[in-house]
């Protein structure tokens, strides 16, 4: 009998979360364009219209027509086409990078707002000491010392965001390990795995889903910049960042060369954005009413 109160009681906080989601319209909008980004980025050798990587001299900086709709770069490779291998490329660093920082960062945030004591000194010194730079000074850093690469920028970004999940987990968990049920769980005997996974767990969660959605934005930003900088994706690899590195000089006689993935970054981040932000408000109870 608790068993199918506990099940009905998720299934109606699921539906009045998603109903209040749907309300926000930025949020459907952002969700519906993020979505088509997606799907493309997971059939570009269907999407994609040319190779992304195959040169012809002779179409170098060629600008959108019927062929070629977003133009050329110059060395003739199809913009549209790169875009797109581009996406992939850029989502999955994002959610790669994003997800070590929720493994690492959930469970160092578990473990000190749980335990407490010496254990959530040394932890959260820690923390302070990764904080204690920029998020991208940090990777910079990390990926200047480790060597540029894709799996090196991973590595580096899922690093700079650690602190973040580390220190919003440790105060969702400082939050619901005070109410009555976790002291009645103890009084009752269970173990404190049992106790963290089963209870303080499932209930401190809504604010980290928000917050990997709103940080996997700001990891595809990050690695657009380092592959700007050359520490990311190496030529002819087509990135985002990198994109708008190598048209960077051709940017008076071809803007579509460096606006175009520009805007790429800019549609996904922004949609990202728009999902995280209508979560938070569909998530947090005190703003359910706001919308």
């Amino acid at each position: 009998m608790a068993v199918s109160t506990d099940v009905s009681k998720a299934q109606s906080r699921f539906q009045r979360i998603t109903k209040q989601l749907l309300r926000n319209r930025r949020a459907v909008v952002g969700g519906i364009i993020l979505l088509v980004i997606i799907t493309m980025a997971i059939f570009a050798p269907y999407v994609a219209t040319h190779d992304p990587v195959k040169q012809n001299i002779r179409n170098q900086l060629k600008p959108p027509s019927r062929e070629h709709i977003f133009g050329t770069d110059q060395f003739g490779r199809d913009i549209f086409s790169r875009v797109v291998y581009g996406a992939r490329l850029s989502l999955r660093v994002g959610f790669l990078s994003i997800s070590f920082a929720l493994v690492v960062g959930g469970l160092l945030g578990l473990v000190s707002g749980y335990f407490g004591g010496w254990m959530d000194m040394i932890i959260m010194r820690l923390i302070d000491i990764l904080l204690a730079l920029p998020g991208f000074l940090l990777a910079l850093a990390i990926v200047a010392a480790l060597g540029p690469g894709l799996e090196n920028v991973v590595m580096a970004i899922g690093v700079s965001y650690v602190p973040s999940f580390a220190r919003m987990m440790r105060s969702s968990v400082l939050a619901t390990r005070e109410l009555d049920y976790v002291g009645a769980a103890q009084a009752l005997g269970a173990s404190d795995s049992r106790i963290i996974f089963l209870h303080i767990l499932p209930n401190s969660i809504s604010p980290i889903i928000v917050l990997t959605t709103l940080s996997m934005a700001g990891a595809i930003l990050s690695a657009a910049g380092l592959s700007f900088l050359g520490l990311g994706a190496q030529p002819p690899t087509p990135e985002w960042g990198s994109m708008i590195a190598t048209a960077r000089p051709f940017i008076r006689v071809s803007h579509w060369s460096v606006t175009i993935p520009g805007l790429a970054i800019f549609i996904t981040v922004m949609c990202l954005n728009l999902v995280g932000d209508g979560l938070r408000d569909a998530l947090d109870p005190r703003l359910k009413n706001l919308s």
